[in-house]
């Protein structure tokens, strides 16, 4: 893939230090963090290391990534270490794609209170799946699946959602055969919408009883507790958003699959567009008008803005698992399911994940480039100081 034009890193040297300035009030230190991070991902900044081709001699200095979840470009070698693990956890079966979408009348809520709400949401998510698959009427079983936390639209707005990847079927009570859904899709979704509305409200009205959430500036009028009642009652009537889709059949397809959605940040930099030093540019998918695409143009501190919205609280687990697959017994579930499918030779499959180290070719020769010593920041300064003079 070729490298973008512009980065996020480039918004953040050129207008990062009047957006901190202008919002420092609401700014978290976790906030501030990711953004230090990503304006010195890959600069002299964060130190670095020789390379020297093995064939030609040619050499070379690389700097460090900042390797932070939230950055643009750290995720390619995190996502490949991640999938060569779920690989060997994979069956041989179809899967299903569920998605688990929040109001947007709960944005402001889970701008105050994310790691509340989040874990509300896969709390919910999780209940919800696990309880209706239970239930003899549709699938009576125990299901096992993976939910990966999103928080933004393709408009960088908030947009929190849980992508759940569920293998086709279930274990029995007493865990002795697999159970195939009757349902075309899985389960019914107006069931999980249902249940999943009913259990999220239910857990924010209890949080809201404990004195649990904070409520302050736009969220501020809720603690008038009529005001919170008014809130739940147009959430019940609410008809909340819960989709299923099919996925592709067998391992290989379906790692590829989860490749889409693991590791992923709000944008990426091959999205961006341009960049005039106060306005950017980037593209974005038109879900609500047959997925069209569309340039928006924003400037830099509401970009900056809408960007630090889906930072995570530090130490935030993004991506969970839950039923059989949960980590307690997940090597014994998923042995005890691939002899109940006969599919163990489907499990001995090659591996369809390349190796997670990056190679670099040299730009002469073509041959892999060797690590050779490691540099500290101000090394790295020399050097390339010693570099520009010669």
């Amino acid at each position: 893939m070729t490298r973008p034009t512009v980065e996020v890193a480039d918004l953040l040297r050129t207008q990062g230090d009047r957006f901190v300035a202008e919002n420092r009030s609401w700014l978290s230190y976790q906030q501030l963090k990711v953004l230090r991070a990503i304006q010195r991902c890959r600069t002299p900044a964060l130190g670095g290391h020789s390379d020297q081709c093995s064939a030609c001699g040619h050499s070379a200095i690389s700097f460090n990534s900042c390797r932070n979840r939230h950055c643009p470009k750290c995720q390619a070698q995190a996502r490949q270490r991640w999938l060569a693990c779920r690989e060997q956890e994979l069956l041989g079966l179809s899967y299903f794609h569920v998605v688990f979408t929040l109001p947007h009348e709960l944005n402001r809520l889970c701008q105050r209170n994310p790691a509340l709400l989040y874990n509300l949401l896969f709390r919910s998510v999780s209940e919800t799946l696990l309880e209706v698959a239970a239930d003899p009427r549709h699938l009576g079983a125990e299901v096992g699946f993976l939910a990966i936390l999103h928080t933004w639209g393709q408009n960088l707005l908030l947009h929190p959602h849980l992508h759940c990847l569920v293998p086709v079927g279930g274990l029995s009570a007493d865990h002795r055969c697999w159970v195939r859904p009757r349902y075309r899709f899985f389960l019914p979704v107006g069931v999980l919408k249902k249940v999943f509305r009913g259990k999220f409200l239910e857990g924010l009205k209890r949080a809201y009883r404990r004195r649990k959430l904070s409520l302050g500036g736009a969220t501020a009028p809720l603690k008038d507790p009529q005001a919170f009642r008014v809130l739940l009652q147009s959430l019940h009537r609410k008809n909340w958003v819960v989709y299923v889709k099919q996925a592709m059949a067998g391992p290989k397809p379906v790692l590829r699959y989860l490749g889409r959605y693991t590791h992923r940040v709000a944008i990426s930099n091959h999205r961006l567009v341009s960049f005039d030093g106060e306005q950017v540019t980037f593209r974005w998918k038109d879900y609500a008008h047959g997925n069209k695409q569309r340039l928006m143009a924003r400037s830099a501190t509401e970009f900056l803005r809408r960007y630090v919205q889906h930072v995570l609280p530090h130490g935030f687990v993004r991506i969970r698992q839950f039923g059989f697959l949960a980590n307690r017994h997940r090597s014994k579930s998923i042995t005890a399911i691939r002899h109940l499918l006969a599919s163990e030779a489907q499990s001995q499959e090659p591996s369809s994940v390349s190796s997670c180290e990056a190679k670099w070719q040299c730009p002469r020769c073509g041959n892999l480039m060797q690590i050779g010593c490691r540099l500290t920041a101000h090394e790295v300064y020399v050097l390339c100081e010693r570099l520009d003079t010669s």
